[in-house]
């Protein structure tokens, strides 16, 4: 380390972080690097702290962070550091899902054969990259009731809406873009969709369809078959308390009939596409089963 009183020349410095002249000069002018003093001729001195500072400096680019931020760092110490260190990967982060995304997008065209190429790039074209819901969660906004309280709103958009797989397969990416197709033309008014029928308390029967379906992922996990138990009597009762009514066997069967009625091919395709891309049941598989056992115990009245 030179030990001129002075300070160190830009050209000291460089030699000595083992950098280039241009470099010191460019973080200098930037106001990362100030300098200590200016020599009688107007050149550039830097005290002995220039070294250790230059070194932060381009570890911190080396890592990507932009120059503005680095100033930012040396301005403000350690809970600084932190915070940029958090961006970066969170950036990075982001980055890597949308080189997998985009990796498992290319593979998804090139295993689809000639036939399949043109349908399967206009589908993979209209999602972006990295992959948004924000045209399922639209669906969803225009298909819950209006009445339903914000709680129970967000409730079912998080249920209802798969998130993109981090590492998805290429029949993965085909689904989720499947998928984005389907609710943004059920939304634009491109496909004939539906409304469940209005009921007259929502938040009564939407938080009582959440116990059944959590009763019934326990037997779809288990691989059981539809049938009688508390799973049904909760689905029942879930809309007999929104309907004012009372469960009774003639009830059972009005709402077997209502519910049937209901069916509609957009949401049956919604919930396939959507099984494809969850790793548990689809709140469609819980409905599913709790549709078939009601159906079979009203045949057996």
């Amino acid at each position: 380390m030179p030990t001129d009183p002075d300070g160190m020349s830009i050209g000291e410095l460089a030699a000595h972080a083992k950098t280039t002249v241009k470099t010191v000069r460019f973080y200098s002018d930037q106001g990362l690097l100030p300098e200590a003093t200016r020599s009688s001729g107007g050149h550039r001195r830097y005290g002995p702290e220039a070294s250790a500072r230059l070194r932060t400096i381009r570890a911190l680019r080396s890592l990507g962070v932009p120059v503005p931020e680095i100033g930012r760092v040396l301005d403000s110490g350690d809970d600084s550091l932190e915070a940029v260190v958090t961006r970066q990967l969170d950036d990075v982060g982001t980055q890597l899902a949308a080189l997998r995304w985009r990796e498992a997008a290319l593979r998804a065209v090139q295993e689809g054969g000639p036939e399949q190429v043109a349908e399967r790039l206009e589908l993979i074209g209209a999602v972006s990259v990295p992959p948004s819901t924000a045209a399922l969660a639209h669906y969803w906004r225009r298909l819950l009731p209006v009445r339903l309280s914000a709680r129970l709103r967000s409730a079912v958009a998080e249920a209802a809406i798969p998130q993109p797989p981090a590492d998805p397969t290429p029949d993965q990416v085909v689904a989720f873009a499947r998928l984005h197709a389907l609710a943004t033309a059920a939304t634009d008014g491109c496909l004939a969709t539906h409304r469940p029928a209005t009921a007259a308390h929502p938040d009564l029967l939407y938080d009582g369809l959440y116990e059944a379906y959590d009763l019934v992922e326990r037997a779809l996990r288990a691989d059981r078959s539809p049938g009688p138990g508390e799973a049904l009597d909760c689905y029942v009762a879930a809309h007999a308390r929104a309907s004012a009514a009372r469960d009774t066997p003639a009830f059972r069967r009005t709402l077997t009939a209502g519910l049937a009625a209901t069916d509609h091919p957009v949401m049956s395709r919604y919930w396939q596409l959507a099984g494809e891309l969850v790793p548990g049941p689809t709140l469609g598989a819980a409905d599913s089963w709790l549709r078939e056992a009601l159906t079979a115990s009203t045949a057996t009245d």
